[in-house]
């Protein structure tokens, strides 16, 4: 048994196909398939039911599946620990976003990691929250950042920002001569455009018009916050934004802010506790909560 046979192993379990996760590995599917049936042989056990239309693991199969994620997770630390030993910015990062942080977000930190940590790869994956969650925990990715959750007490955590949420209303509407914060209240008994479901910021929105008696907008659920935006620039309705996203501007949107307490979001990294990248990964957190900060206060500075 090797690390490669391993590696094989979970390949076919996360491709369901011989074909393609030869294809993962670089290998033809012979080699593939030759390996395997080796480790079977091994074990003297067989891992997977093969026929010509599925591939099915057996009991056994799947809890050495698992077992093998955890032996080359622990590799992966290995060769990482060494690297960092030298450097702890040297080598790849791979780093998941969800899908309403990560347009806003890299623009603004992407030239700085860039700049100040030149012998770091950074691999980036913008992701809905469930299969961040999932990956970081099989150890394909190093690290996730996201709005916080609830149940994040397997990871280690380290807050980045927190941001409020805005109103934003087509500029054709009576809202948007508004001069000053609007209070919850005007949301009440209006339709408010949504994210579609597995979007954490769409249950965030859901909660804040549920508190109101607004209306969710049955008709149309979008796949991103642009195409949202754009709606509401056409006059199809208003939604609600988290306040980095106000600052890329979409023609035809006005921004409102609510008076306190503004409803908002804390947006955090989380790694794993054991992490051969804990080092690094922290001092790329704090770089982030350091950029926000400068940039809200230049925001306010600016406003004033």
């Amino acid at each position: 048994m090797n690390i490669r046979d391993l590696q094989y192993l979970v390949a076919v379990h996360d491709m369901n196909n011989f074909s393609k996760a030869a294809e993962r590995c670089y290998v033809s599917q012979p080699t593939l398939s030759g390996q395997l049936k080796k480790l079977e042989e091994e074990l003297n056990a067989p891992l997977i039911e093969r026929s010509t239309r599925q591939v099915l693991f057996t009991a056994l199969g799947e809890q050495i599946v698992e077992m093998a994620r955890d032996v080359l997770l622990t590799v992966d630390n290995i060769r990482a620990a060494a690297k960092s030993s030298h450097d702890p910015f040297a080598g790849e990062f791979h780093i998941g976003l969800i899908p309403t942080v990560g347009p806003f977000l890299l623009p603004i930190l992407m030239p700085v990691l860039a700049r100040d940590f030149p012998n770091a790869q950074i691999y980036l994956y913008e992701l809905q929250t469930r299969e961040l969650t999932q990956k970081l925990t099989k150890g394909e990715l190093d690290a996730v950042i996201l709005a916080k959750l609830d149940t994040s007490v397997s990871f280690y955590e380290m807050p980045l920002y927190q941001e409020s949420m805005k109103l934003a209303v087509s500029d054709q509407d009576e809202l948007a001569k508004c001069k000053t914060a609007v209070g919850l209240q005007v949301l009440k008994e209006r339709s408010v455009l949504m994210l579609e479901d597995g979007h954490c910021l769409r249950d965030q929105a859901l909660s804040v018009c549920t508190s109101v008696g607004a209306l969710q907008d049955m008709r149309f659920k979008a796949t991103s916050m642009d195409t949202l935006l754009h709606m509401v620039a056409n006059g199809s309705g208003m939604t609600l934004i988290p306040e980095l996203a106000c600052n890329r501007g979409t023609e035809g949107v006005t921004y409102l802010s609510f008076v306190d307490p503004q409803p908002s979001r804390e947006i955090v990294m989380l790694m794993r506790k054991q992490s051969a990248r804990k080092q690094a990964l922290e001092v790329i957190a704090n770089r982030i909560t350091d950029l926000l900060s400068s940039d809200q206060s230049g925001a306010q500075e600016h406003a004033a």
